[in-house]
């Protein structure tokens, strides 16, 4: 007889090297506690540190908001938490946070976050999280007791620096991944599946409402030609096979082939941009949220209550300007923004991503509202 077989040896982890690739290895300021320097090495370049993200127009929205000791706060698009930082210290001693967001990944990392900040004033149940879309507000503040409405409301529509950096949420055009791009992974579509059944019309059609995209028509005829390319193998499980981040960024490619200039080479950045934006929206719907929680938002703030809203894109701006407007002139709000408020040149200079932010607020009417 032989002797029964042992456990598995277990294989030593493979050493990544001086230049790792897989982002769990590659950026040593996620790793704080061995590297406690990296991360203000990264901000002084005026980069955002791996994993985590740097709020824009901080000031401003503070500000806008101006939170006070006692205030009930809504942070709509809760994100990593530095805005929802900010106004937490304000608002305490006495106040709450209630915080949203639809992201799984990110939210109870966030919620730990802003739960230990609490703590430290001494108010560990100040902070409320909640997993719902923005659109819900209302309904949610009467949940929680809170139907007289919030004192002070934020809502941040850009996405997050983590989203984009980590290539498994398939956000960004750096990594060859599946496209994906949803703020919910658990919830609808991945973006490289809900392309596969849409007219090169259809593509064309979003880039420009979504995304202002100049060279949608080229765009989309080179990722059409990549979609029809894939039907017609013999692979009839498109599904198991959704586009890739990698088919965009050669659409977008495609559009700018005769161009070598170096303002070509700009132009190229900024359409992926614009690009991939575009279906982030899309695939999100994140414009039919947006409309629904501009609808209610009146309704959700106290009497002199105050909203501030960044946008990232013209289509959202232009809608919060819309609807601030009419609220003016329907007496729902008593004063907004006269001019939409940018990051100064010193904070593009640290933090780029903050040059396409646009802040615009509004204060709510102080009696009952109409209607």
């Amino acid at each position: 007889m032989t002797d029964a077989p042992g456990p598995p040896r277990k294989r030593r982890s493979r050493y990544a090297g001086t230049h790792p690739r897989r982002f769990e290895e590659k950026y040593k300021e996620r790793d704080a506690a061995r590297y406690p320097e990296e991360r203000e090495k990264v901000i002084a370049s005026g980069k955002t540190p791996a994993g985590t993200h740097v709020p824009v127009l901080v000031a401003e929205v503070l500000e806008a908001l101006a939170p006070a000791p006692g205030d009930v706060a809504v942070d709509a698009t809760l994100g990593y938490g530095g805005h929802a930082s900010e106004i937490l210290k304000r608002i305490l001693p006495g106040g709450r946070l209630l915080a949203l967001d639809v992201d799984p990944v990110e939210l109870p990392k966030a919620a730990a976050r802003l739960e230990a900040l609490a703590g430290e004033f001494g108010a560990p149940d100040a902070v409320k999280t909640e997993k719902r879309n923005f659109a819900g507000l209302r309904k949610l503040l009467e949940e929680k007791g809170l139907a007289r409405g919030a004192d002070t409301i934020l809502a941040d529509l850009g996405v997050s620096s983590m989203q984009l950096d980590d290539p498994g949420r398939g956000f960004s055009w750096k990594q060859d991944v599946p496209l994906d791009l949803r703020m919910n992974p658990g919830r609808g579509q991945p973006a490289g599946s809900l392309l596969l059944r849409m007219k090169r019309e259809e593509i064309e059609d979003f880039l420009r409402r979504l995304g202002d995209e100049p060279e949608a028509a080229g765009i989309a005829a080179a990722l059409h030609e990549t979609i029809a390319a894939r039907r017609s193998s013999a692979d009839i499980h498109l599904l198991r096979n959704p586009l890739r981040t990698s088919d965009v960024a050669a659409a977008v490619e495609s559009a700018f082939r005769r161009r070598t200039s170096r303002d070509a080479s700009e132009a190229k950045k900024s359409s992926l941009q614009r690009t991939f934006q575009a279906i982030r929206i899309l695939v999100n719907d994140e414009l039919t949220a947006l409309d629904a929680f501009l609808r209610d938002l009146p309704f959700c703030l106290a009497p002199g209550g105050r909203a501030a809203i960044l946008t990232f894109h013209s289509g959202e701006d232009r809608r919060v300007k819309k609807a601030f407007k009419a609220g003016l002139e329907a007496g729902l709000y008593a004063r907004i923004a006269d001019e939409v408020v940018r990051a100064t040149p010193e904070e593009r200079g640290r933090n780029p991503r903050s040059s396409a932010a646009k802040l615009r607020w509004a204060v709510r009417a102080a009696g009952p509202l109409p209607g």
